[in-house]
């Protein structure tokens, strides 16, 4: 019901391109790092058919989350589903917009010379990790999503103080760019972000047995002063046909 709801707002707000340029929005979207690619491909778009303008912010899920308790502003945001749940207790986004968008796992990225590792049973991909010589992912520290799953998977497996020795942990920016600059010979993180990062090659996702799939969901604001841009901005990044996009970007649908 609220996907044909948000599809028929898209559709009325297609036609806000046809009103004048005064009732043109300008909308602030905040999203994760692993949605930002699909994000800058729907935003041109959206902003082309309605006229209204979207700056995009980007950040960790744990940064985002505390920017927002700081009490800074948005119309729309897209978060993880445990994160946006409690920003609707917190009353910080309409709860009844809340839509899921994709999912998406964790990735392996190694150098474009390099050969394909064995990451195709649980034993292989834990013994791949433990002959490298350096394992790049994003620092827990900063709330990354795919870091701090990456630690309750490295207990899993046995390895976290190996790991430990020789973990390369990014702040800022897809953990597959230390790949890219020699820094480490393999790196984890959601599949969207290495994607980002054209000089390293996509090894495929970790074994299923251990992977971690993070859902995306989006939200407007309960404090937006744009409620009819927000939602058609909000249906824009949940219509169907961007299904293609979420692929491409290695996402898939929820």
């Amino acid at each position: 019901m609220r996907r044909t709801f948000l599809r028929l707002l898209l559709a009325l707000g297609l036609l806000a391109a046809a009103v004048p340029a005064a009732s043109a929005a300008n909308l602030k979207l905040m999203t994760t790092g692993a949605f930002r690619p699909v994000v800058q491909d729907i935003v041109p778009g959206f902003e082309k058919k309605t006229g209204h303008k979207v700056t995009i912010v980007s950040d960790t899920a744990g940064a985002l989350f505390r920017r927002l308790r700081s009490g800074e502003s948005f119309d729309v945001i897209v978060l993880t589903s445990d994160g946006l749940d409690a920003l609707a207790d917190l009353g910080t986004v309409q709860a009844d917009s809340i839509t899921p968008l994709a999912q998406v796992g964790i990735g392996v990225a190694v150098p474009l010379s390099a050969p394909q590792p064995n990451i195709y049973s649980v034993e292989a991909f834990r013994q791949t990790l433990l002959n490298a010589r350096r394992v790049a992912y994003m620092d827990p520290r900063t709330g990354s999503t795919s870091g701090n799953a990456l630690v309750a998977i490295f207990q899993t497996l046995g390895i976290s103080s190996q790991i430990a020795q020789k973990a390369v942990l990014v702040r800022m920016g897809p953990a597959a760019d230390a790949v890219a600059h020699g820094e480490a010979d393999i790196a984890l993180q959601q599949a969207s972000e290495i994607r980002l990062v054209p000089t390293v090659r996509f090894a495929g996702l970790i074994p299923p047995q251990v992977q971690v799939y993070t859902t995306y969901t989006g939200a407007v604001s309960a404090a937006t002063h744009e409620q009819d841009a927000s939602t058609a901005l909000l249906a824009a990044l949940s219509d169907p046909g961007v299904e293609p996009i979420l692929k491409r970007r290695g996402l898939e649908a929820p």
